[in-house]
């Protein structure tokens, strides 16, 4: 590509340079030649004013050029001027004494003006049968403009070189940007996902490119972390249950259990199963939300019903530790999988009974205001840390890990709850301050009213 550019350039430069000096060239010489002419005009009128009639014979005419006229056809004169003069009625010829013999007599209709070689001739016919023609060498304003020619040509080749250098350093800056470019992609390819690429030019069209590419490249890296720890977590969350199964098959095998015992040993394998199952649920629920193969039923709903019969399955809970509920539901028309949209409030319900202090207090208000209906949960747990705000939603994560597995969570929740909001086309979001409780903020596009 950058030989390319110089190519193009390089042709582009010579063209226009080449119609420079062209043009230059022409307009100085129409000058010169135009100049020349005038000077040659000048001229002719003396020599028309300088026939008279023959003092023998009034009918003949005779050309008397006074001696400061013919100063100005004089061989040292700087005009070098030279005159032909044909009379019908006269001498024939009549030449100065710088002029060539081998004049040719104009005819009438030709051109006023004329080139010979390097001599330059103008004339006029000022009566019937006669002429007057001036002329001079133009030899020296060839050779001048032989040498404007020159200085031309030379002036425009060390722009031309110059030029060309001076492009070929902008192309080589111009494209240092995409060398970075295409060192980086090939360290990526290579497995290095931290590379980014340095450009201090962020405002031009390359820069931009590179600040889109570098935050493609962060989100790429993000995706294979958090691909990554997903694959750890995942083995990590099946890793338990699958001992427990294996210990307990090994135990009721041992031969030396009794029958209690074997009951026992099958009931810890059937928790341990069951505990499997629900993650394999969940993780499939997340691939089909990510994949965008789960159908969402969509009708018009009220979201305070759903969250009031969801408040209903909590309170057991709530009441065994003493949390007290408070709710502030009013109508929360929008549009939605109702089964879908009661998945995320009991998720967020029971997470705020799980994650709350004994005798604590939960809060859920639903509400409608500019097309937007809301959903808060807020509970006075511990709350969550600054460090762990930003990944409560990401998969099997856990701000308080000494809960790991714990009343049946396996980190997925949220992360489903979020795919499941999105997927509605709403957001949800976070706020926590430690030892200050967390509040949930669900936001949906309203439906239509009354339904």
């Amino acid at each position: 590509m950058r030989w390319r550019l110089q190519l193009w350039y390089g042709m582009l430069l010579l063209v226009v340079l080449t119609g420079f000096d062209l043009t230059a060239y022409r307009l100085e010489s129409a000058r010169q030649i135009r100049r020349i002419d005038e000077e040659l005009g000048q001229l002719l009128p003396v020599l028309v004013a300088s026939q008279h009639p023959s003092r023998l014979d009034r009918e003949r005419r005779e050309l008397t050029v006074s001696p400061l006229n013919a100063a100005l056809f004089d061989r040292g004169g700087t005009a070098n001027a030279y005159y032909v003069v044909w009379l019908k009625h006269g001498a024939p010829v009549t030449y100065s004494a710088t002029a060539p013999r081998d004049v040719p007599e104009p005819a009438v209709g030709d051109p006023p003006t004329r080139m010979r070689g390097t001599l330059r001739e103008t004339f006029i016919f000022p009566g019937p049968g006669d002429c007057v023609l001036v002329g001079r060498s133009i030899a020296t304003d060839l050779a001048g403009l032989r040498q404007l020619a020159w200085v031309l040509g030379g002036g425009s080749a060390a722009v031309l070189l110059l030029g060309i250098a001076g492009g070929a350093w902008l192309v080589s800056r111009a494209l240092r940007p995409i060398r970075a470019i295409n060192a980086a992609a090939t360290r990526i390819s290579t497995g290095d996902l931290t590379q980014r690429i340095s450009t201090p030019d962020t405002q031009s069209e390359i820069g931009q490119l590179t600040v889109v590419l570098n935050s493609t490249f962060a989100r790429l890296d993000a995706a294979f972390a958090q691909q990554a720890r997903f694959t750890a977590d995942a083995a990590h969350e099946l890793r338990t249950p699958v001992t427990v199964i294996l210990t307990q098959a090994q135990s009721a095998l041992g031969g030396d259990c009794g029958l209690e015992e074997h009951r026992e040993a099958l009931a810890a394998t059937q928790r341990a199963a069951q505990r499997m199952r629900r993650l394999i649920e969940s993780l499939l629920e997340l691939s089909r939300l990510d994949a965008g193969q789960e159908a969402l039923r969509q009708s018009n709903c009220d979201l305070s019903r759903i969250v009031s019969e969801c408040l209903e399955l909590i309170m057991p809970l709530a009441a065994e530790r003493s949390i007290r509920i408070k709710a502030d539901l009013t109508e929360a028309p929008c549009s939605g999988d109702a089964d879908r949209l009661a998945q995320v409030v009991t998720n967020l319900l029971g997470n705020a009974v799980d994650y709350n202090r004994d005798g604590g207090s939960l809060t859920v208000a639903t509400g409608h205001n500019r097309g937007v209906t809301t959903l808060t949960v807020t509970n006075t747990g511990p709350g969550i840390s600054a460090a762990d705000l930003p990944h409560v939603f990401e998969r099997f994560y856990r701000a308080d890990r000494a809960r790991s597995g714990g009343a049946g969570h396996n980190g997925l929740g949220l992360a489903i709850s979020k795919s499941i909001i999105l997927a509605h086309g709403g957001t949800i979001e976070v706020q926590s301050t430690p030892e200050d409780g967390t509040c949930f903020t669900v936001t949906l596009p309203a439906g239509p009213q009354g339904d």
